[in-house]
């Protein structure tokens, strides 16, 4: 073995979410794991079963770390849900430092008035407050974190990174109104002259889709089509599902031939709309309990060459920055996003030069290989006295 190999960091990543099941968290923890691998000794221990198959998995890592710890500097944890298991061996091996990923619902998951949140609020927060480190996927959690007791030292802002590959791809306005057409029941030729304003993301009430269809969309021009899509689970742990929310708001303003709904749309036909519509949107709104730790969804669209509108607001604040990679809009007002939507739609602004300029500083500050150094160069960290 050679002296740089004995002197990279070794780093032990566990992630309780990953591919091939499909999420947002599957995604960030094995690009994650991914791109450290590339650039230190990395190994990964990963539960690619689904959330059934969780207690299984934390049954088998109590049996195995302690047999491998020692080989590793640092452990790393892809969100907090873990974070008790790291608490307790923190206490064992003391050489080793333990680091979690912390998202926005790691923290607001300590609000939620149930059975489960309260086993969360008692468990998983004092042990988030126990690990060396927390790296907080954006500024708005670390806001949130402090406000239920963690130490701001502990905590560093990463935010996660954009995979070009996964969501960039030549797609032409055909497809898109082929792929409109068959969700819709309307003919191709219907799609031809419209404006396609397109929403990805969870069908949650913070993310604003219900919102939208119900304050804005009643004030747009009969040629602009609303498309949500995104992941649809009315059992899911965390924010509650308003899929048929969406539904009752669309009946209500007898919108149904301008909005269009994809609920668990696969990443072959998301990758269709992210690469052909005339405008990504991202409407959040305030909801107690509840927060956009990062907005991914709206920087993979800058990077497939959409124009962006995000609500200026939480993680949203980290990913698009003003009049650089997009556009900011105060939430929850209506006449300003119906305004600037019309305008950017309208306007003889030069798209294409703001398109270019905006992929340029999203390339610069978001791929993988740049968001994995950040994360090495943190966790090098992990012989300081203060941790």
């Amino acid at each position: 073995m050679s002296i740089s190999q004995k002197n990279k960091l070794k780093i032990l990543f566990i992630s309780r979410a990953y591919p091939p099941v499909h999420g947002g968290i599957e995604d960030q923890n094995y690009n994650v794991g991914k791109y450290l691998s590339a650039i230190t000794s990395t190994a990964i221990i990963a539960n690619t079963k689904g959330k059934k198959y969780l207690p299984f998995f934390v049954l088998r890592l109590m049996c195995q770390l302690p047999f491998i710890l020692h080989k590793y500097d640092v452990v790393l944890f892809g969100d907090g849900v873990l974070a008790p298991i790291g608490c307790v061996f923190k206490i064992i091996w003391r050489r080793q430092k333990f680091v979690s990923i912390i998202h926005g619902l790691d923290i607001t998951y300590a609000y939620q008035k149930s059975i489960m949140g309260t086993i969360y609020r008692l468990i998983n927060i004092p042990a988030i407050k126990k690990l060396n480190k927390l790296i907080m996927v954006g500024n708005h959690t670390i806001d949130e974190a402090i406000k239920i007791g963690v130490k701001r030292d502990k905590c560093v802002f990463i935010p996660n990174g954009v995979n070009i590959e996964k969501v960039c791809e030549p797609h032409t306005r055909t497809e898109l109104e082929t792929l409109l057409s068959k969700q819709s029941a309307q003919p191709i030729e219907y799609f031809h002259d419209k404006k396609i304003i397109l929403r990805v993301g969870r069908f949650v009430s913070h993310k604003g889709l219900h919102w939208f269809i119900d304050k804005v969309m009643p004030l747009l021009p009969d040629n602009y089509i609303l498309v949500g899509a995104g992941g649809y689970n009315p059992n899911a742990v965390g924010d509650s599902d308003n899929y048929k929310l969406c539904l009752q708001y669309i009946k209500k303003h007898n919108l149904q031939k301008r909005i269009i709904l994809f609920p668990n749309i696969p990443q072959a036909q998301m990758n269709v709309l992210f690469n052909t519509a005339d405008i990504y949107i991202s409407p959040n709104i305030n909801i107690k309990g509840s927060m956009e730790g990062f907005g991914l969804n709206a920087i993979e669209a800058v990077m497939c060459g959409r124009i962006v509108l995000s609500s200026n607001l939480q993680g949203l604040k980290d990913a698009i920055k003003d009049n650089i990679n997009g556009f900011m809009l105060e939430p929850e007002n209506a006449q300003a996003w119906k305004n600037k939507i019309e305008e950017v739609l309208n306007s003889q602004f030069n798209k294409e030069r703001f398109i270019k300029n905006a992929k340029q500083y999203t390339q610069d500050n978001f791929t993988w290989n740049k968001i994995a150094q950040k994360y090495l160069d943190v966790l090098k960290n992990n012989k300081k006295r203060h941790w």
